[in-house]
């Protein structure tokens, strides 16, 4: 009987191809769930964390007017193509205000799909000297100022380092390409002020741009803000929108962020209940299966009884019998969910409307060892009800019965 504990259980499997596919499929079920569910939050956090380390500013300042565009949050959040102006003087005023301790301009410009562009993007401009919230995320990638009519574009876009753009009929060298966000942040496009407003003014110059009354040197998009230590964020945006005058509007970058956490949270809650519930579900039908198994093979059972196989020992082959089952069925099913969530990041992204960022290849092994951990275990403990009705079969009635 020695050999009947080692190659038995798989005999036993291949014999009866219609349950153990049935076994694998509830096993890949449950490790897409448990990996892909997994994977996702923990993309989402990912996502979140990046957002607000790209943000980097306690307050930002806007023009009232963009404020009541429905997609603002977006422009602001996701990278949204979108742009709007308010007045350079008004930066004089906010620094007066009482509290702030950095302040930085940002400009934002939308090329279009014409011939005067290479494609459509967001184009982001900032001012290096003062900038402390796109200038750390450049020098990941970029180890030096970038120079007038130099970009470095976000990692998803299709231009590489040295490469050639042009927007409004200017030309611009890619300097360098940046690490990914998993928001829309990806597909734009980032320079120096002196670069964006030359293209605000080409802009202009060509009629393709909706504010046809300004000045390229006289306007910001925004402004960000940091405070001073011993004043909160909420004390001085108050202050600033006190005596705004509907001219422009501060608000907390943080409150925009609770707002993304909040639909991160809720995604995650359904996710959480999701998984837990297939877990259950594949659990009981996996008892179920081998339950039956064991009512249907008493005669085999009772055969190897006959023959010197103790209870411990058939109870053994039903129990590597359902850890294989498990075992092949995870890796399965967390290449599958692999195949599905990791290619396809982009587009779930969009699809949930939410930064999502794949996390360290590191922590993606460490979800798939946990998965796997997980879905094997519940093959497991189906196993154990069936061993418990292997070790109280009646030998000698089944064997006079039959």
């Amino acid at each position: 009987m020695k050999k009947t504990g080692g190659s038995l259980p798989i005999r036993n499997l291949i014999k009866r191809p219609a349950r153990t596919t049935g076994l694998v499929i509830l096993a890949v079920l449950l490790s897409v769930t448990v990996f892909g569910g997994t994977l996702i939050v923990g993309s989402l956090r990912s996502g979140l964390s990046s957002l607000d380390d790209r943000l980097g500013a306690d307050i930002m300042v806007v023009p009232y007017e963009a404020t009541t565009q429905s997609d603002f949050e977006d422009i602001i959040l996701q990278g949204s193509m979108g742009y709007f102006y308010m007045d350079s003087s008004y930066m004089d005023k906010i620094a007066d205000v009482e509290g702030v301790s950095q302040m930085s301009p940002q400009f934002y410009l939308v090329s279009t799909s014409l011939g005067c562009c290479s494609v459509p993007v967001q184009i982001v401009g900032f001012d290096p000297a003062t900038d402390f919230s796109i200038t750390p995320w450049v020098k990941k990638s970029y180890n030096r100022e970038i120079q007038d009519m130099e970009v470095v574009v976000g990692n998803d876009l299709n231009v590489f380092v040295g490469d050639t753009m042009s927007f409004y009929g200017v030309n611009v060298q890619v300097a360098a390409k940046l690490d990914k966000t998993g928001t829309g942040l990806d597909t734009a496009v980032y320079t120096n002020q002196n670069t964006i407003k030359t293209l605000i003014q080409a802009s202009l110059d060509k009629n393709l741009n909706t504010f046809k009354e300004i000045n390229a040197d006289q306007v910001v998009s925004c402004v960000l803000l940091n405070v001073s230590d011993g004043y909160t964020p909420e004390e001085v945006m108050n202050d600033i929108n006190i005596h705004s005058h509907h001219k422009y509007k501060a608000f907390q970058t943080k409150n925009l962020i609770s707002d993304v956490s909040g639909s991160l949270n809720g995604i995650s809650d359904v996710i959480g209940i999701m998984v837990i519930a297939i877990w259950l579900l594949a659990l009981g039908v996996m008892v179920a299966a081998f339950m039956m198994s064991v009512g249907e093979r008493k005669r085999e059972f009772a055969v190897l009884r006959a023959m010197g196989a103790s209870r411990r020992k058939l109870s053994g082959i039903v129990m590597k019998e359902g850890i294989a089952v498990s075992f092949f069925g995870s890796l399965i099913g967390i290449l599958l969910g692999a195949v599905i969530i990791m290619p396809f990041s982009n587009f779930i992204e969009v699809q949930l409307g939410l930064p999502f960022l794949l996390p360290s290849v590191g922590a993606i092994l460490l979800t798939a060892a946990g998965a796997l951990v997980v879905s094997t275990l519940a093959g497991s403990l189906a196993c154990l009800a069936a061993s418990y009705k292997i070790s109280k079969i009646d030998t000698g009635l089944i064997l006079r019965e039959s």
